[in-house]
């Protein structure tokens, strides 16, 4: 296997470390391990932001956390919780007529796994109210063995991300973990290849990438192939857009290019680009506790909080344009991404609980809530909404492309998707970053690179999805 299959990047990785870092004031200049290196998926030495640690994990509900509190952007950093992101997109009426995704599998893909992600899944359902619910994890190629503790809780924060966020949104769905030994290509797509063989569930979430251009041919190739075969399975297949905005690292991990993400970039993928939403906060009553969950939806713009921190996006150096973009990708003849969009900024991310330590995150033993971003966080929610959307409809949908490009060109498309017309993806200038800067897309009227067709409005976009004949 060539060095650079090893470059495997999880989407809440080196960009949240980097956007992390910025929200705290530091300077963002790491751009990846070298090629040849197990790349952790939160990068190097993880800087998460940390919102304190849960007082109390056996109460059924708990107090708001402070960032719940603060409008978006805040200069202390808002965050939101399950209930406003649920407001915000249009799931809670959904959830109130007991569409909950009861029945359906949700398959995430990680590296490394988490040892915590049972009791941290249980603690955060207790916090936030939410039903409880195991997770099954399933290791095809046996127990991973991470080269340092930076890499093992690296993917432990996304392994909580993913889990935690996919059962945000569909609290019913089963939740099938399937860990890969480690984060090389080669064993991510063993871990693709047990799903495909076990037809394990009905969405996969798949929270990683790297430039086309760092994947082995043949391995790209042996990828393509599988996911054929879940295609022609009705699985519908996922994958965040990337945290780097139009680039990605190189190959050799020393500077930024301009590149799309595989798996995103695959035809037969939904890829989940990012946007920065404005949604109501929440209040507190006299003794913290929740008086309004807030989450009405204000607006959004394509997610973009410097080098590092912003909605991957572009066009691929591999798959020529599918027959479902030919009618609004004119520019070039080659497939483009993202095809959607959802919340990924960290000045307005998703709270998750995490237990770690001194050895992982610097802190006393315990369990935090942590403020993630990333496209990292829209990739599991939006399996949560196929799995609402497989409930509903009493079977696999099956893939999204066709059918969402075909609502987006109708007159309703705006009843069913939020079209995200501010911003872009551009790299700005750093000296610390090689490479930069990097020109991007902007986000327009109707389909861009930026955050594809806009973010989901769940309450009518499910049932849509739903109807006999549109999976």
């Amino acid at each position: 296997m060539h060095n650079a299959s090893r470059l495997r990047l999880g989407f809440a990785a080196v960009a949240l470390a980097a956007a992390l870092l910025a929200l705290l004031g530091a300077t963002a200049r790491h751009v990846s391990a070298n090629a040849g290196h197990v790349t952790p998926a939160l990068g190097a030495n993880p800087r998460m932001h940390n919102e304190g640690a849960v007082a109390d994990p056996t109460l059924q509900v708990g107090p708001l956390r402070s960032c719940q509190k603060r409008q978006t952007p805040d200069p202390l950093g808002a965050c939101y919780g399950p209930d406003q992101i649920r407001a915000a997109y249009g799931f809670t009426p959904l959830l109130n007529q007991g569409i909950t995704g009861a029945g359906r599998t949700i398959v995430i893909i990680d590296a490394y796994g988490s040892n915590t992600i049972s009791s941290d899944l249980g603690t955060f359902n207790a916090y936030f109210g939410l039903p409880s619910s195991p997770v099954n994890v399933i290791l095809p190629d046996g127990t991973p063995s991470a080269t340092t503790a930076s890499n093992a809780f690296g993917w432990k924060a996304e392994t909580t991300l993913d889990v935690e966020w996919a059962h945000s949104i569909a609290p019913g769905a089963t939740i099938d973990l399937v860990v890969a030994k480690s984060n090389d290509d080669a064993d991510i797509l063993s871990a693709t290849k047990y799903v495909a063989d076990h037809n394990l569930g009905d969405v996969v979430s798949q929270s990683y990438g790297e430039a086309e251009q760092c994947m082995d041919s043949s391995l790209l190739s042996q990828q393509h192939v599988l996911f054929d075969r879940l295609a022609a399975e009705h699985i519908t297949l996922l994958a965040s857009s990337g945290d780097q905005g139009a680039a990605l690292p190189s190959c050799d991990g020393n500077s930024f290019i301009k590149a799309a993400s595989t798996p995103a970039t695959d035809p037969n993928v939904t890829a989940v680009g990012g946007t920065q939403l404005l949604a109501s906060p929440a209040t507190a009553n006299a003794n913290g506790f929740v008086a309004n969950i807030g989450g009405t939806y204000q607006s959004e713009n394509a997610w973009n909080e410097g080098v590092g921190s912003s909605t991957g996006g572009g066009v691929s150096s591999v798959y020529s344009r599918p027959d479902y973009q030919a009618p609004v990708v004119k520019d070039t003849h080659m497939r483009e991404v993202p095809d959607v969009a959802y919340n990924a900024a960290v000045n307005g991310g998703v709270l998750g609980a995490l237990t770690c330590g001194p050895s992982e995150c610097g802190l006393p033993l315990a369990t935090y809530f942590f403020r993630f971003g990333g496209t990292s966080a829209g990739s599991p929610q939006w399996a949560g909404l196929v799995a609402l959307a497989d409930q509903m409809a009493g079977a696999r949908i099956g893939g999204l492309n066709k059918t969402l490009y075909h609502f987006a060109q109708r007159s309703s498309a705006s009843s069913l998707l939020h079209d995200v017309t501010v911003g872009d993806n551009s790299v700005p200038f750093d000296a610390g970053v090689p490479g930069t800067p990097i020109t991007g897309f902007s986000a327009v009227t109707g389909y861009d690179e930026a955050t594809g067709w806009g973010s989901p409005i769940a309450s009518v976009l499910v049932p849509a999805l739903a109807k006999p004949g549109q999976g």
